[in-house]
């Protein structure tokens, strides 16, 4: 397989199993099913078929890229923990809750390493993006910023509006910011990055 079929199959995996849920949710949100005596909304369902489906996509990931990320360890986990949790208790404020904890446990985790003096995140996305060792400490504080900003922001969303306005917010507004705040670091790369400041001096010495 081709390095850019592995790069479309990857992504196909990564964000398969979100984009099925908002298209299966959209088409069953409206429907009640009955299991055992009790009904379920199309929202529960939904997500008691996501679960599984994104377990075969982080299953098939990891063969694929012989690794998994502590990130993606953990969303693994705690999906199949607040996702059972809405099912056996058909309840979806659990499942809602999942993206809350997600970014609290991270944007702690990288606080604590700041209170340290350390880059945890440094650890994680050394190999894609080498910066200088300030540049670092910079960005982990802007992206612990944003992992405790967007916890605050689902938190607001999934207790203050419908549950169709939070399944797009999950679905696009989620990966949107993201995006959208490592687009606008590019200043930061250009001024710390390690390989940059190798082909200056290179430049130099011509």
């Amino acid at each position: 397989m081709t390095q850019a079929a592995n790069t479309k199959l990857k992504a196909l995996l990564e964000y398969g199993p979100l984009v099925a849920f908002f298209i299966a949710y959209l088409k069953l949100k409206d429907e009640v099913f009955t299991f055992g005596g009790t009904e379920y909304q199309g929202f529960i369902v939904v997500t008691a078929g996501f679960i599984p489906l994104f377990l075969i996509a982080t299953g098939l990931l990891w063969k694929l890229t012989g690794h998994l990320s502590r990130m993606q360890v953990v969303t693994a986990v705690l999906i199949v923990v607040f996702g059972g949790l809405s099912v056996y208790f058909n309840d979806e404020r659990f499942f809602k809750m999942k993206p809350t904890l997600i970014y609290l446990l991270f944007g702690g985790v990288l606080g604590l390493g700041l209170l340290r003096g350390q880059s945890y995140l440094k650890s994680v996305m050394e190999g894609l993006m080498p910066l200088k060792q300030e540049g670092w400490m910079i960005l982990t504080k802007r992206v612990t910023g944003l992992f405790l900003g967007l916890a605050v922001l689902n938190e607001v969303i999934w207790r203050s509006m419908p549950t169709e306005t939070w399944v797009y917010f999950k679905t696009f507004g989620l990966p949107a910011a993201v995006f959208l705040f490592f687009m606008f670091q590019g200043g930061l790369f250009k001024k710390y990055s390690i390989v940059e400041e190798s082909v200056a001096e290179g430049d130099k010495a011509e």
